[in-house]
Formats: C-alpha cells, structure tokens, sequence
C-alpha cells in the first residue's frame, strides 16, 4: 500500500460522508460537502501525479483509480439531481453517467483485445474531468436558482458536451475493431 493508492481509497470513503454531509439538515452541510468534494477532485489529480512521479503505479491502483472517480461523480449527480429536481440537470447527468458505462465497457473489451491503447485517456478526457469536477462542486456549494448554481449548470452542460465529443472519437477509434464482430 502506498500513499497514491490511499489517496485513491480515500476518495471511496469520502463517498458515504459526501452523502451524510448531503442530507444534514444544518447550514453548514452543504458547503463542507463542497469542501468534501474539492478534496476528492484534488485527489483524483494527486494520486495520479504521485504515482507517476514517484513511479508507484500498481495493478491495484490502476484498477481502484477509474473506479473511485466514477462512483464519487455518479453519486454526486445522483444526489444533485435529486436536489434540483430539473430535467435541465437530469440530462447532463445523464449523459455522463451512461457515457461513462459505454466507454468502461469498451475499454474493458478492448482490454481483452490487446488493443487498449486505442481508447486511452485522451486530453479531451482531461478537460471534461475537469469541467465536471468544477461544475459537480459549484452545484453542491450553491442552492438551485442561485446565480452561481446556473453557472455550475453551464459548466455541467459543457462537460457533457465534451463527454458526448470523447465518447464518439473513442468509439471511432475502436470501430474498426467493434465492426468486425458484428
């Protein structure tokens, strides 16, 4: 166990926090799981810095990392759409949450084709994370109608637009592969 790999596992156990936070009936709730949040984007970044920089990259980490990422994003949209209930925020939601499903799925399948280079992270991947990341956080700091939650809502229409953009030049790059077995 090394410290990228922990940071990792703190991002799965500031899951269940970031849904307690959620629900307390208190002022100051939503703004530490904001807080909460930040955290585990900035860990999201950090564990992969450190791994690399330190050359501390696992087969475990390299599984629990896409992992973590997912299931703390996942929740948190599913705690914001509940929170603004709006087909506005369900869509972009949506959108990310099952983009996310098709391209684990594909990279998994490429994974098993040896041709798992083809649907790597690429930069358009990066900032999306980073646009959701940005947006995820500014809609749990700020209440729905809020000025700032309309631009957390811009952001989120941005990220999943850029989503829908990575998905497409991945399953591009692995159409030729996908086509074959049809």
């Amino acid at each position: 166990m090394n410290i990228p790999n922990l940071l990792t596992l703190a991002r799965i156990i500031f899951i269940p926090l970031l849904v307690v936070l959620f629900y307390l009936p208190t002022t100051w709730s939503m703004p530490v799981a904001a807080g909460l949040f930040a955290l585990a984007s900035i860990t999201d970044w950090l564990d992969g810095y450190l791994a690399r920089r330190w050359n501390q990259s696992t087969p475990f980490g390299a599984f629990l990392d896409p992992v973590a990422d997912k299931l703390m994003v996942a929740v948190a949209l599913a705690l914001l759409v509940e929170r603004f209930d709006s087909v506005l925020l369900t869509l972009p939601a949506l959108v990310i949450i099952g983009r996310e499903i098709v391209i684990s799925a594909l990279r998994e399948w490429m994974a098993e084709m040896g041709k798992r280079g083809l649907v790597a992270v690429s930069w358009i991947g990066k900032v999306k994370t980073t646009l959701q990341m940005v947006a995820i956080l500014i809609l749990i700091a700020f209440p729905p109608g809020h000025a700032v939650a309309e631009l957390g809502l811009a952001t989120l229409y941005g990220a999943a637009m850029l989503t829908l953009w990575s998905m497409i030049q991945y399953l591009k790059a692995a159409w030729p592969h996908l086509s074959r077995s049809m």
